[in-house]
């Protein structure tokens, strides 16, 4: 609804009660509306889950058309992801935010830090949903606050011309909501108490739920050894759970993404239900490391399976799990990603041990010749150690092609001797093209960095602890921040204005009028920064 079809709606509202309500402001009341578009959790939900489909829809017509999102673990964090995007590209068009499991582990549980093992309160997923879209409707009300400001000067100052533009750019009004990619894990629990979280998330907020096929109880951080998977008859159920929450709650276009963890992951806690040759369970079995034995050499407790009129028994760790054989990590990956594309999911994400365009593409290629428009979510970790990862592509494709690498320690490619190479150069290049590469070559839709706040957090922190409890003392915080902020125009060094203070200035003088004793006053230091 336009800013004056408000004014007018709450006009004819106010008139009708007869002189009772003629101490409201419509034009007031329509200011407050359009700062506070959305009234839950749903709405969000639903006004994102289109964003999405509409999105993965440009990009099957257009590769380029990929996109991304940075990981957050407070709501200011994300807020100011996006107030920067709108400032320095003019809109959010194709820029998520992703809500990562790591960090809420790590930096959202009572239990302070914990490794990424799903042994944080699950209640703090959904939680943080809901901070994150407070903090990003909070940025709308202040943005629009100022604008309905510069509004009152334009007509305070007679000039009709920049009132309209105003009063159009209300209209025409992007918001800070974007779509959150949130991470349930391995669904905390069975189906059931999958479905019951994804709810609380999706009531939050979340109109993208990431889920991952590792055992709930075993599960371990992507990037990790000893990960379980569990057979695909177990997993299917969790994606059932999560859409039968989206379609409970009316986001009848939730999306769904299936995380597989099988190309890391060699163990399995479950064998699997087969009834039939072929079928899904015999499929997943398949890939058991097995001994052939004949019924003489059964023992005790053992586990034996058949297979073309043969007894196997799969090899048994003594932690009671089975593994796989080596080398079956890329079928399985691609199994997995075919079962949950054909069982209700809506995008994929494969974990990798590296950021390498072929290697990901190899196991797409193969999904796509079943699913031709198959999309990845990938994951641009910080596990990674990207210097190093592509300085040996680099050299890797050199040796392939004859080149003389004599002037390389390819085991020491990270040293900074090597930083104005040829080779470093070309690895750097291949770097900031990886997305574009990726999505191009590898079905990648989307683009995330799980943990990057986690990391620009910790390194601001050690620079300014090393200057301000240093020689430059009260120096390194003016030189290296307050400057910094005030010259690259960041919206937060008017800290008082970003924590809302002139909103409950607006406020003070709808409610009160000429009496609102308001603290943005002359004496206000907020007025130093101009």
């Amino acid at each position: 609804m336009a800013y004056q079809d408000h004014i007018t709606k709450m006009g004819e509202l106010i008139q009708s009660k007869n002189g009772t309500w003629d101490g409201i402001n419509p034009e007031s009341v329509a200011r407050m509306r359009l700062q506070n578009r959305f009234q839950t959790g749903l709405d969000i939900a639903r006004y994102t889950a289109a964003i999405m489909r509409k999105d993965m829809e440009a990009y099957d017509a257009d590769s380029s058309k990929y996109t991304q999102s940075l990981g957050c673990w407070h709501g200011f964090i994300g807020q100011q992801k996006m107030i920067s995007i709108k400032k320095h590209f003019g809109n959010t068009d194709r820029r998520y935010l992703y809500l990562s499991g790591w960090m809420v582990a790590a930096l959202r549980s009572d239990f302070g830090p914990l490794p990424d093992q799903s042994m944080h309160e699950k209640t703090s997923v959904p939680a943080l949903i809901e901070e994150l879209y407070t903090f990003l409707r909070q940025a709308d009300a202040r943005e629009l606050g100022m604008m309905f400001r510069d509004i009152d000067a334009a007509r305070a100052a007679g000039d009709k011309a920049k009132e309209k533009t105003l009063l159009d750019a209300v209209d025409n009004y992007q918001t800070h909501v974007v779509p959150i990619i949130a991470d349930i894990d391995a669904g905390f629990g069975n189906a059931e108490a999958t479905y019951l979280l994804a709810k609380k998330m999706i009531e939050a907020g979340a109109c993208a739920l990431q889920i991952e096929n590792q055992v709930s109880d075993e599960k371990q951080c992507g990037h990790q050894d000893g990960k379980v998977t569990v057979p695909h008859e177990d997993f299917i159920q969790k994606i059932r759970a999560c859409r039968y929450a989206f379609l409970e709650l009316g986001v009848d276009d939730g999306i769904i993404v299936t995380r597989t963890d099988s190309l890391g992951a060699g163990l399995t806690k479950q064998i699997a239900v087969s009834h039939e040759p072929g079928d899904l369970g015999d499929q997943y079995n398949s890939f058991l490391d097995c001994d052939e034995v004949d019924a003489s050499q059964v023992g005790n407790g053992d586990v034996i399976i058949s297979r073309n009129g043969k007894l196997l028994r799969p090899k048994r760790l003594p932690s009671n799990l089975f593994q796989f054989r080596e080398g079956t990590g890329a079928d399985r990956c691609v199994l997995d990603s075919i079962t949950s594309l054909q069982n209700g999911a809506d995008l994929l994400w494969i974990e990798t041990e590296k950021p390498h365009v072929e290697q990901i593409a190899s196991m797409m290629d193969r999904v796509r010749e079943v699913i031709p428009n198959a999309k990845l979510v990938y994951n641009n970790s910080p596990s990674f150690n990207w210097t190093l990862n592509f300085r040996q592509q680099v050299y890797d494709a050199y040796k392939a092609a004859g080149k003389d690498v004599s002037a390389y320690d390819r085991d020491k490619l990270m040293s900074i001797d090597y930083d104005a190479s040829e080779l470093a150069i070309e690895a750097d290049e291949k770097i900031r093209t990886f997305q574009a590469d990726g999505a191009k070559r590898a079905g990648i839709f989307h683009h995330l960095i799980t943990l990057p706040t986690y990391h620009t957090a910790a390194l601001s922190t050690d620079n300014l602890a090393k200057r301000y409890f240093g020689d430059e003392a009260m120096l390194g915080y003016v030189k290296q921040v307050q400057r910094e902020e005030i010259r690259q125009g960041i919206a937060c060094v008017k800290h008082q204005n970003m924590s809302g203070s002139d909103i409950g200035d607006d406020h003070k003088e709808y409610f009160a009028g000429e009496a609102a004793l308001k603290a943005g006053g002359v004496h206000n230091t907020m007025n130093q920064f101009g």
